[in-house]
């Protein structure tokens, strides 16, 4: 009962924060989507460079958005990786909902499209290399009204859904980690992570790739525990792309190829976090 106190007093004091900046993103999601997704449409070769500063951007369906026009052949992979790698999913509103530094923020983010950048280009190289074939156009739908956003509903409803659903995965989360904590020691787990060389990427980017908010929430709430380092949550942010990978999955009939893509991005995500780690880049 102690624990179940605890993390719901934890969680309940992060509604109004979370609100307010789902609110703020739904607004972007509005006046800005169809724009960010005309800008990526026209980049061509400058596509994984614009997309991975445009998907930076807190818009729920960008990744989704990303995957259709991926499986219509508007835009290429390096593109769709460069977006999947710029996207942070929950991070953003977690962290400013937890008084994170926007010192820290700011930098997460750039890192994240540094990274994000340079990977469309090289995941288009790779492509190149294997000599992968672009195949004719196919019919696209945007799913992110239907089975994200609830952007139909207005913003201010939609605010609230994702509010009410990230409440109850922090509110879980937390319950989990608080128990956890509590038997093992904060001190314990770290070490548990730090004295295993690459662990905690290997581990981050498969928990990254469940296509969920869930994913990205469990990776955030470790990193403010202080349970994983800045390496382990680069590399399960940087894989972690919402909701956009069932969306490839759905519309991108090429069963191969997308299987292809998810190991690529999950061994990129890895090699990145553990180059941070070898840098001993803090966020």
């Amino acid at each position: 009962m102690d624990f179940f106190i605890d993390s719901l007093k934890d969680s309940l004091g992060l509604i109004p924060f979370l609100f307010i900046t789902y609110a703020a993103m739904e607004f972007l999601e509005h006046h800005a989507g169809s724009k960010s997704a005309d800008a990526i449409h026209k980049a061509g070769p400058a596509g994984p460079f614009i997309g991975g500063i445009i998907g930076i951007l807190p818009q729920c369906g960008f990744s989704a958005a990303a995957a259709s026009l991926y499986a219509g052949r508007v835009i290429g992979i390096g593109t769709l990786t460069a977006v999947f790698f710029s996207t942070s999913d929950e991070m953003l509103p977690i962290f400013i909902s937890s008084s994170v530094p926007a010192g820290t923020i700011i930098k997460i983010l750039s890192v994240k499209v540094v990274i994000a950048v340079i990977s469309g280009y090289a995941a288009s190289l790779i492509f190149r290399l294997m000599h992968t074939k672009q195949e004719n156009e196919s019919d696209i739908h945007t799913v992110c009204e239907e089975e994200h956003c609830h952007c139909e509903h207005g913003i201010l409803h939609s605010a609230a859904v994702h509010t009410l659903k990230i409440f109850i995965y922090i509110f879980i989360i937390t319950l989990a980690l608080n128990y956890v904590i509590d038997t093992v020691g904060t001190d314990t787990l770290s070490s548990l992570f730090y004295k295993m060389p690459m662990i905690p990427e290997l581990v981050t980017s498969l928990i990254g790739l469940i296509p969920n908010c869930a994913s990205s929430v469990v990776i955030t709430q470790m990193y403010l525990e202080g349970i994983i380092g800045a390496g382990a949550l680069m590399s399960g942010l940087l894989v972690n792309a919402g909701v956009g990978l069932l969306v490839l999955i759905r519309l991108n009939r090429r069963a191969r190829e997308n299987s292809f893509i998810i190991i690529m991005l999950y061994l990129m995500s890895v090699f990145w976090g553990i180059i941070i780690d070898a840098m001993n880049i803090v966020f």
